[in-house]
């Protein structure tokens, strides 16, 4: 039987600037990728949504980015790996901290946006981000693409494998880049589907309509797209339907 994980990125609105329901997310999810206040968040957004988490027993997880609130930390940028590590690790700190201070602990890692995409093909940047988690605590598990270039300079972290329910793939099995058309499945049917396929059968049909092989542990759901909250109850509803269960990874 299937054990899959559902995550969201969370906590990603700024100020007076509200994004997502993160209220009504925490009702669905397993798991939370809370924003760290590099790409978004505040301290006042991250300290509720550490409090929700904890309320509905949802796992925390530190969302790191490049330091980019302007482009909300999906513009790639060439950063030094002794910064990086820096950066990711204050991120990850902070995070804690607060999570902490609320009854919970950040119990794994995820980057988000360029800096996720980034370390799928490089492993110098990937390298920094996983120095970053093994200085602060190296049993937090490193939230990924299968096949990303982490797996290689993980040197003992554990790196778990996730799919995306919502975004389309290309046939190497990376995902379309957000500039693109179609990068983001917004028809509720079809993310279903998508969830269902990569969850009990391991697969995801790619853009160009080739399967693509996928052994996720953790699906995730994006909490910015249009309807996110409908779409995370459909698929988790959906899953659970099939007899998958559903289980955080860490």
């Amino acid at each position: 039987m299937a054990v899959i994980d559902i995550n969201a990125d969370l906590g990603e609105g700024f100020g007076r600037w509200e994004l997502g329901d993160d209220a009504a997310l925490l009702d669905v999810v397993t798991s939370a990728n809370v924003a760290c206040g590099f790409h978004a968040g505040d301290p006042l957004i991250i300290r509720r949504v550490c409090a929700g988490a904890v309320a509905r027993g949802v796992t925390i997880g530190a969302q790191v980015s490049y330091r980019d609130l302007a482009g909300f930390g999906r513009r790639e940028m060439d950063v030094a790996p002794e910064e990086l590590t820096a950066e990711v690790l204050y991120q990850i700190a902070a995070l804690d901290g607060v999570a902490r201070a609320e009854g919970g602990r950040v119990a794994y890692v995820k980057p988000h946006g360029a800096l996720y995409n980034r370390i799928a093909r490089d492993p110098a940047q990937a390298a920094a981000v996983a120095d970053a988690v093994r200085a602060y605590d190296a049993s937090l598990p490193l939230l990924t693409l299968p096949g990303s270039a982490v797996y290689g300079v993980a040197d003992g972290l554990t790196v778990v494998a996730e799919a995306f329910a919502d975004r389309a793939y290309r046939p190497d099995g990376t995902l379309v880049p957000r500039r693109e058309p179609g990068a983001v499945v917004h028809d509720p049917g079809a993310v279903v589907r998508r969830a269902l396929d990569m969850a009990a059968r391991h697969r995801v049909t790619a853009a160009d309509g080739t399967d693509v092989t996928v052994e996720p542990r953790s699906l995730c759901v994006h909490g910015d797209t249009p309807g996110a909250v409908d779409l995370a109850r459909a698929v988790r509803t959906a899953l659970t339907d099939a007899g998958v269960t559903l289980e955080p990874f860490a």
